[in-house]
């Protein structure tokens, strides 16, 4: 099974598994991308061939690492005019892994609709014991040692406010 998909202006033979690289993509690394432009879908029943792409058909992939290409010398040379100019380049690439080939909004490989990939939160990040606690429970002491920004803010308060009485 295999899928011709369309990035950056090229065309890409992919199958399942596969490690590929594409001119540069905006994406974060482990980041899912999902290619909709698909020339044409292969499988052991059928050819499926789009015009210009096929209908309800993506591939889905993962972000490896973002890289740059081997560097290329472009040498400009005019004989008997002493014109000669050296110039490199390094092409900016994004590492992929093909993870899926969709038809119709199902796997090709399992037969199922495709999961969304759910990163999960680190620990410490993002949660707030207080506003995860039930409603009505007040804060112990415990709770308040963790947030020293809440408990500072509570002191300056309760100092401004004996300066004033």
């Amino acid at each position: 099974m295999y899928a011709v998909i369309k990035s950056g202006g090229l065309q890409y033979k992919v199958s399942v598994g596969q490690k590929l690289e594409v001119n540069r993509l905006h994406v974060e690394e482990g980041a899912q991308v999902r290619f909709d432009e698909v020339l044409l879908i292969s499988d052991a029943e059928r050819l499926m061939v789009g015009a210009p792409f096929v209908e309800n058909a993506a591939v889905l992939a993962t972000a490896v690492k973002q890289t740059r290409g081997p560097k290329l010398i472009v040498f400009r040379y005019k004989p008997k005019k002493r014109f000669r100019h050296k110039r490199g380049h390094r092409q900016e690439l994004t590492a992929l892994t093909i993870d899926d080939i969709l038809a119709d909004g199902k796997s090709l490989i399992t037969g199922e609709e495709p999961r969304p990939r759910v990163v999960a939160p680190e620990e410490g990040v993002g949660t707030d014991p207080v506003a995860s606690a039930p409603l009505g429970e007040e804060e112990t002491e415990a709770d308040t040692e963790k947030r020293p920004a809440l408990l500072h803010a509570e002191q300056a308060e309760s100092s401004e406010s004996n300066t004033e009485e």
